[in-house]
């Protein structure tokens, strides 16, 4: 059975298109949502479902129990409650979405979103299909062991070729694209700071939701900077620009 990674970007969203074209056999198309996406992402993920014949399977997590809700346990934050803003050395987001996306391969319909569950094997005669562009090949190297293809790496296609494939065919994101470098999740402290001031000028309404979020988060949401402190930057930059 071959599966495909589906997040919505412009890589998967290349690999599935050409998968398609090229007849690659689709059994499934599994995205995870992690119900922080731009509002164009989902408008565009809805566009692709339109136009292919396989049903996009979309699974949410639930972000907002385990990042203010969710009562640590156990380890160095015992006793604290919601993980709060990821960060390098605990992308805790990243990992809740491959263990839902295994747990959706293995059809495991007893799984509960609000409990941390160890993932089952794998069947042996699942393909997954993951989005990594040429030019990021590297990031294969974690998945080694694995039966997981990467189709773009394999016929040499790098992001921009991805990207520019995509346009080609009606899809453009609403413009994210050409206002981020990436377009995951709009509240993700990984993100460029040049990012977050495009996010704090043009989407008022999602600078509003991460301003309530960074009051539930024990975490900093980056190194320097709050979020009030990043708009008290904006709003300094903004005022010379006057």
């Amino acid at each position: 059975m071959n599966i495909v990674s589906f997040s919505g970007g412009k890589d998967s969203t290349a690999m599935l298109l050409m998968m398609i074209e090229k007849r690659v056999v689709i059994d499934r198309i599994i995205c995870i949502d992690t119900t922080k996406e731009f509002p164009e992402m989902y408008r565009h993920i809805a566009k692709v479902q339109s136009i292919i014949p396989i049903k996009i399977e979309i699974v949410k997590i639930d972000f907002d129990y385990w990042f203010g809700e969710y009562l640590i346990t156990g380890g160095k934050y015992k006793g604290y409650v919601g993980r709060g803003w990821p960060c390098f050395r605990m992308r805790w987001c990243t990992g809740l979405k491959k263990q839902i996306f295994s747990h959706m391969v293995c059809n495991d319909s007893s799984y509960n979103p609000r409990i941390e569950k160890r993932t089952k094997i794998k069947p042996v005669d699942i393909i997954e299909y993951h989005g990594i562009a040429y030019d990021e090949k590297r990031r294969c190297d974690n998945n080694k062991g694995r039966d997981i293809h990467y189709p773009l790496v394999e016929w040499g296609i790098t992001e921009k070729q991805a990207l520019k494939y995509c346009y080609s065919k009606g899809f453009d994101w609403g413009g994210l694209y050409e206002k981020f470098h990436r377009v995951s999740c709009w509240c993700c402290p990984l993100s460029r700071i040049g990012e977050f001031r495009t996010l704090y000028n043009e989407f008022p309404e999602l600078w509003a939701e991460l301003t309530e979020m960074d009051k539930k988060s024990f975490r900093k949401f980056l190194k320097n900077y709050s979020v009030r402190e990043l708009k008290e930057k904006f709003d300094k930059e903004n005022k010379l620009l006057l």
